[in-house]
């Protein structure tokens, strides 16, 4: 069975998007308490999760002119939360076009072999990448230690 699958023409669709944007500079930062946190707050707000975690990476410079990451981790609900509080954010829909999808199957810790196979695939077919990555998190197996990640990369836009 293979354990990277990829599609060049993919579209990531998410409704009803919490957003929690987190900070690189916060060494206790445990992103399973940051998740716990978004679900709690999701069922306080009368809303359900629907679906797997989602986390979006982004490149930018900053202002020493230096190459950083913004990530965020989004989670969907079964319905649009009004009135979200810091360091929360809403959206109705995320919809991206034009994205590369690598399906991986596998150890977590080797969950970068997708991202590697996107880049190669982009490289290969003269397909220019963004730079942004969805990564929505399908399944955990403890007991073996593997993952089921579906990774989506949105293509640059073509002048």
């Amino acid at each position: 069975m293979s354990k990277l699958k990829c599609n060049q023409n993919k579209i990531i669709k998410l409704q009803n998007v919490l957003i929690n944007k987190i900070s690189l500079e916060d060494e206790d930062m445990d992103f399973n308490i940051i998740v716990e946190k978004m679900q709690s707050y999701i069922k306080v707000k009368g809303a359900m999760q629907i679906g797997p975690l989602i986390q979006h990476t982004k490149p930018f410079v900053n202002n020493e002119e230096e190459l950083d990451m913004e990530i965020k981790l989004l989670l969907q609900c079964n319905n649009y939360i009004y009135s979200v509080e810091k360091p929360y954010m809403m959206e109705s829909v995320i919809r991206v076009p034009n994205c590369i999808y690598c399906r991986y199957i596998g150890p977590g810790e080797k969950l970068k072999f997708a991202y590697d196979k996107i880049n190669l695939e982009a490289f290969e077919n003269d397909i220019e990448l963004t730079g942004e990555s969805y990564t929505v998190f399908v399944d955990q197996n403890e007991e073996e230690g593997t993952i089921v990640a579906d990774v989506f990369m949105p293509r640059a836009e073509e002048e």
